[in-house]
């Protein structure tokens, strides 16, 4: 059973002092020019942090950041996270150079009662991503309990987030990954009918297991993105010089037909906005999948294909999203995504929604509509390892 951060005891039993909490976050955060340009999982850590401090406990606080391969690259320093984190709290931060040294363990033995250590970035050391035994004993050497809050890199056995958890017996979960297992598994297993999938992005390799999961679980499955073009191609459909997997056609062809069997309705596309490949300027055209032009790259879903899919989203009380449903980081090519924000942001129902792409495509057309999603996950691979129904090897390791 996982154990919640509401039933630890944070106070020393032989003293009034607080214990230490070693807080395991996520800060891989977009840096720009030495500043956070995006710091929505600082904010979401901050609950857990703020309860911990409340408690009366000291907390230390560590995280990775790209991929610096075990060696020190001041380009992904967590410097600026911990000034993005001191505006955020309005207290000082003590922070770190190095996440094991022993000025950094003396840093959080010493620390007073409400204080805050971040430490730098764990993946200068190559014993975080190999799971080093010795770099996990000097990470639990910041403090007494241990609290895993990092859902972004729940997916990975890191020394950070698997190994260290031989050290503690006294650890758990923060409210960020706590929220997150109850959208993600818990709300999905009782979900209130009918349930709609939405999946777009690119490769069907990447979203097969989601979509095999949610055949026994949904009432409509929405496919959208490049994905869309193979399905399409199994179908007999041209897809003119769309980008497509011609090795997964006959995995598509399968979906299709096991979806059938169950009864699940998996919805395509009807109609798209793209390109003319052949013309020397871009030239924007609307085909229906009947007659699409054998020089037409297909980037984004048409209106007769908003209307289909909102007619189906109509219908549904919850609604789970993974992948964009075209290339949305174009403006001219994002409108079939914007439609389904739009929807989403003007209806009551459970809304749950995952993938790097997808957050980034809602924040990018409207910041607001973030507040109208149910639940929006911080972790991508963690994300769909869960809508795929996969253990997350960093979350087991604490039950």
């Amino acid at each position: 059973m996982l154990r919640k951060i509401s039933s630890i005891d944070f106070k020393s039993s032989n003293t009034t002092s607080g214990k230490t909490v070693l807080i395991r976050v996520d800060y891989n955060v977009p840096v720009q020019n030495e500043v956070v340009v995006d710091d929505y999982r600082i904010v979401k850590s901050i609950p857990t942090i703020k309860y911990c401090l409340e408690k009366g406990s000291k907390v230390v606080l560590m995280s990775h950041m790209g991929r610096p391969n075990g060696k020190r690259d001041n380009n992904l320093s967590l410097i600026p996270v911990g000034e993005k984190l001191a505006e955020l709290l309005e207290m000082p931060i003590k922070f770190s150079e190095d996440c094991i040294s022993d000025d950094a363990i003396d840093v959080s033995r010493n620390l007073k009662d409400g204080e805050i250590h971040l430490l730098e970035n764990l993946r200068f050391h190559e014993g975080e991503t190999k799971n080093d035994s010795y770099f996990s004993s000097m990470l639990a050497k910041h403090g007494s309990i241990y609290i895993n809050d990092a859902f972004g890199t729940a997916h990975r056995k890191h020394a950070s987030n698997y190994g260290v958890t031989d050290f503690f017996s006294t650890k758990g979960i923060g409210y960020l990954v706590e929220k997150e297992l109850k959208f993600l598994s818990d709300k999905i297993s009782n979900a209130i009918k009918p349930l709609t999938l939405i999946v777009g992005g690119s490769k069907i390799d990447t979203k097969i297991a989601l979509i095999q999961n949610f055949m026994d679980i949904a009432d409509h499955i929405i496919i959208g993105g490049a994905m869309a073009n193979t399905f399409l191609l199994s179908e007999g459909y041209s897809v003119g010089k769309s980008l497509v997997e011609k090795d997964k056609i006959d995995l598509a062809k399968n979906i299709l037909i096991e979806a059938t069997k169950k009864g699940t309705n998996i919805i395509l596309p009807t109609d798209f906005k793209g390109e003319m490949s052949h013309l020397g300027s871009k030239k924007y055209c609307h085909a229906k999948k009947e007659s699409i032009d054998e020089n037409m790259v297909c980037q984004d879903i048409g209106e007769e294909s908003f209307k289909l899919f909102h007619s189906v989203l109509n219908e549904s009380s919850t609604i789970v999203w993974n992948g964009t449903l075209g290339v949305a980081e174009n403006k001219i090519f994002a409108e079939g995504t914007n439609s389904i924000i739009d929807f989403i942001a003007s209806n009551e129902l459970t809304s749950i929604v995952g993938g790097g792409d997808t957050v980034a495509a809602i924040r990018n057309y409207n910041e607001d509509c973030i507040n109208e999603f149910s639940h929006v996950s911080t972790g991508g691979g963690s994300c769909l390892e869960l809508l795929s129904g996969n253990k997350l090897p960093a979350i087991e390791i604490l039950r």
